[in-house]
């Protein structure tokens, strides 16, 4: 009985093993599979209402990626403030990003960007990006993530799930007077003190929004 039970033990762990490997084997063979494909054949275009998802789990949860410039110089970083609504009658998204950011400097200058949403297990990726500045170091290339292009000519990622292609519509800066709580009040005030200048609200109309198919 005793060695009926060990051998069953043996079985089962083999198994277990087995399963694991073929487990990480398909991860890495659907991965290989995603880089090897071309923007068109990863995703495809939906509008605004089709969208399922929801907004506070989108930011707050999945953490959000923008990413602006083009192929030969983009810069991405990662953001969990922001939503997205109806502005002048257009489907809207905003952020409010600290006035020193090097991302923030590109969307400036290119007047569009990218709001990508990543599965569960890239969120050590995601995180990566707020890790450091990629004003003089080329971060994207520390991350197993994929760069791609748009048809738009805009940049984001293969291994998105969920891409939000954005044109500038309206950058503001932030007036710590007219926060009434004192906390966020204080946020704002520190963030000038790193910055010397203010954080900025930055409002993009949804020119795309692309998903993976």
């Amino acid at each position: 009985m005793k060695k009926l039970f060990l051998l069953t033990g043996i079985l089962f762990c083999v198994s277990c093993t087995s399963g694991e490997k073929k487990n990480t084997d398909t991860q890495n063979a659907e991965l290989k599979n995603i880089k090897d494909k071309s923007f068109e054949e990863l995703f495809t275009g939906i509008s605004a209402e089709e969208i399922s998802d929801n907004v506070f789990k989108l930011v707050g949860k999945d953490i959000t990626v923008i990413t602006s410039g083009k192929e030969s110089a983009f810069n991405s970083m990662a953001a969990s403030w922001g939503g997205a609504g109806i502005l002048f009658n257009k489907p809207v998204t905003w952020c409010m990003l600290r006035a020193n950011r090097y991302t923030l400097e590109i969307i400036k200058k290119e007047h569009t960007y990218t709001l990508s949403y990543f599965p569960e297990e890239y969120k050590e990726q995601v995180l990566f990006f707020g890790s450091k500045s990629g004003r003089n170091t080329d971060k994207m290339k520390e991350t197993t993530l994929t760069p791609v292009q748009t048809p738009c000519g805009n940049m984001t990622y293969k291994e998105a799930r969920l891409v939000f292609e954005c044109k500038l519509t309206e950058l503001t800066t932030v007036n710590p007077d007219d926060f009434f709580n004192s906390a966020d009040r204080d946020f704002i005030l520190g963030g000038f003190e790193e910055a010397k200048e203010y954080h900025k609200l930055v409002f993009g109309e949804i020119t795309n929004i692309w998903i993976k198919k």
